[in-house]
């Protein structure tokens, strides 16, 4: 696999749309998710962070049986709690993207620590993707995984 494409995020809904991509992406073909993007668009209205934060109960049940997506209802309760928590963050002073660049001044590992600790769904992996397609700082891939294997955690 090719390395993902880099964007320059405009809005909140551009960060919430790839870290929904990773954490759909966690166990799954990468091409599953790739095919049903468009659909993953339209389910999230999207990515709207207040639409998707402020999903109901009812929303939640119809978009666990919606074919357009994959149905798996822990990651679509994920990306709702993970609406929230960006939200949140953003009405922080410096918003969503300071707390991505201050989080402990840019080092990775402690950028991808605090990731892990407010959203859920989110491992190693998902944040090196959702931080290298964002555009933040990250390791080269092969430091990345060979600090993984050092420190006992495969894949």
């Amino acid at each position: 696999m090719d390395a993902p494409d880099q964007i320059n995020p405009e809005k909140l809904a551009d960060y919430l749309a790839v870290m929904t991509e990773a954490v759909f992406e966690a166990g799954i073909s990468w091409k599953v998710i790739e095919n049903k993007w468009p659909g993953f668009r339209e389910a999230f209205h999207a990515f709207d962070p207040e639409w998707v934060a402020n999903m109901t109960p009812d929303d939640l049940d119809a978009l666990s049986v919606d074919t357009r997506i994959v149905r798996n209802r822990r990651k679509i309760e994920a990306t709702i709690h993970n609406a929230q928590a960006m939200i949140a963050l953003d009405q922080q002073p410096g918003g969503f993207k300071g707390f991505l660049s201050e989080s402990a001044g840019g080092d990775f590992w402690a950028v991808s620590k605090a990731l892990k600790k407010q959203f859920k769904h989110f491992g190693d992996f998902g944040c090196y993707y959702f931080l290298y397609v964002v555009g933040e700082p990250v390791p080269e891939h092969d430091d990345f995984r060979a600090k993984l294997l050092d420190s006992g955690k495969k894949r």
